[in-house]
């Protein structure tokens, strides 16, 4: 790792996430979900350069919360925080869904 790349690390909440997505799409198909995987996981993976180049996460820098950032893979968004040479992958969420009470609810216990 080079003086300039940041590790990442995932919480268990999105580990969690990204279980149970791959799951609900695996149902219907198996290769889909594989494909998903991947894609998330290379976003994911992506990060260790650079990661400031995402977003931050807009339903929370409404509220001035603004140390939280996203990268979005399809209907996904991955949430997560800068801390330090680390970054903490947080939540994996469908971009479908509300996602200003959950994230609200999650990330404002930290």
């Amino acid at each position: 790792m080079s003086s300039d790349s940041f590790a990442v690390k995932w919480a268990r909440s999105a580990e969690l996430d990204l279980t149970n997505i791959i799951t609900y799409i695996a149902n219907e198909n198996q290769e889909a979900a594989l494909e998903t995987l991947n894609k998330i996981k290379k976003a994911c993976h992506s990060l260790n350069a650079y990661p400031k180049r995402c977003r931050i996460v807009p339903e929370l820098k409404q509220y001035g919360i603004t140390v939280y950032r996203e990268a979005i893979v399809s209907n996904y968004r991955i949430q997560f925080r800068i801390e330090g040479k680390r970054v903490w992958v947080l939540a994996v969420l469908d971009s479908r869904r509300n996602l200003e009470d959950i994230l609200l609810d999650r990330f404002t216990d930290f």
